[in-house]
C-alpha cells in the first residue's frame, strides 16, 4: 500500500512519515500544494495524508482539485484548524477524515487502516479465504490459525493483491505501489516475491494466478 503524505513542518512530517513506514506502508512525502498535485498526477496513491495551510498551494484546492479529475483515492485531513467550520470545509471538499493537531501517532494509523478497508469495501480487520487469513492490523498471514513467515515485501506484495482479489493487478502497478520515492522495485523483483508468495500460500485455498501480459490475480483456489 502507497501513502502520499503533504506536509510542510519537517519536524512532524519526518515523525509521521517513519511511523507510516514502519507500520508497513510506502511513503511519499509532498512539503508544498504544487508538489503534491505533481505527485498525484503521475503516481497512484491508496491514501493520502494532507494538511490544510501548505506553502504554494492550500490543502484544500489540492484536496477540491483532486476530486475534480475524478480521484476517489481516500483522504484524511490533518491540521490544526479546529473550528467547525474548518472541518465542514474540508469534508465538503472531499475530504474522508478529519484528524486536529496535535494527534498520536497510533490513532492516525489506525484511522489510516480504517480508511483502506473502506475503501476496499472490507468492514471486518480480517481478510478470510477458505484456511487462509490475513489480520489487516497485525499485517500477519496465516493458514488454520498458524502464522506464515513473510518478510516485509512479502507482505506487501500480499496486501496488494489482496486489495484487488479477483481483480487483475499488473506487474508494474505492484512495484511502483511498493515504494516511495527514495527506493524501487523492479519487475524482476516482483516475480521473486510472487514465487516466494506461492510457494508459501500452497494448501492454503489461495492462489495467485499468472494472466500473460496482464498481471496477476489472487483468488480462492478452485
Amino acid at each position: 500500500m502507497k501513502v502520499l503524505l503533504v506536509e510542510d513542518d519537517p519536524t512532524l512530517g519526518e515523525a509521521v512519515m517513519l511511523a507510516v513506514r514502519q507500520a508497513g506502508f510506502a511513503v511519499d512525502w509532498s512539503r508544498d500544494g504544487v508538489q503534491a498535485e505533481t505527485a498525484l498526477k503521475t503516481y497512484t496513491y491508496d491514501a493520502m495524508l494532507l494538511d490544510l495551510g501548505l506553502p504554494r498551494r492550500e490543502g484544500l484546492e489540492v484536496l477540491r482539485n483532486v476530486r475534480k479529475r475524478g480521484a476517489t483515492l481516500p483522504v484524511m485531513v490533518l491540521t490544526a484548524r479546529d473550528t467547525v467550520e474548518d472541518r465542514v470545509r474540508g469534508l465538503d471538499a472531499g475530504a474522508d477524515d478529519y484528524l486536529l493537531k496535535p494527534f498520536a501517532l497510533d490513532e492516525l494509523l489506525a484511522r489510516l487502516r480504517a480508511l483502506l478497508r473502506r475503501a476496499h469495501g472490507v468492514a471486518d480487520t480480517q481478510i478470510r479465504m477458505g484456511r487462509f487469513c490475513f489480520d489487516s492490523v497485525k499485517r500477519q498471514a496465516s493458514v488454520d490459525e498458524t502464522p506464515l513467515v513473510l518478510s516485509a515485501r512479502e507482505v506487501g506484495v500480499l496486501e496488494i493483491l489482496l486489495s484487488h482479489a479477483g481483480r487483475v493487478t499488473a506487474k508494474e502497478a505492484i512495484a511502483d505501489r511498493l515504494t516511495g520515492w527514495d527506493d524501487g522495485v523492479g519487475d524482476n523483483a516482483v516475480e521473486v516475491y510472487i514465487h516466494r508468495l506461492r510457494r508459501k500460500l500452497e494448501g492454503s485455498g489461495v492462489v495467485i494466478r499468472t494472466l500473460r501480459g496482464l498481471g496477476y490475480l489472487l483468488e480462492a483456489e478452485r
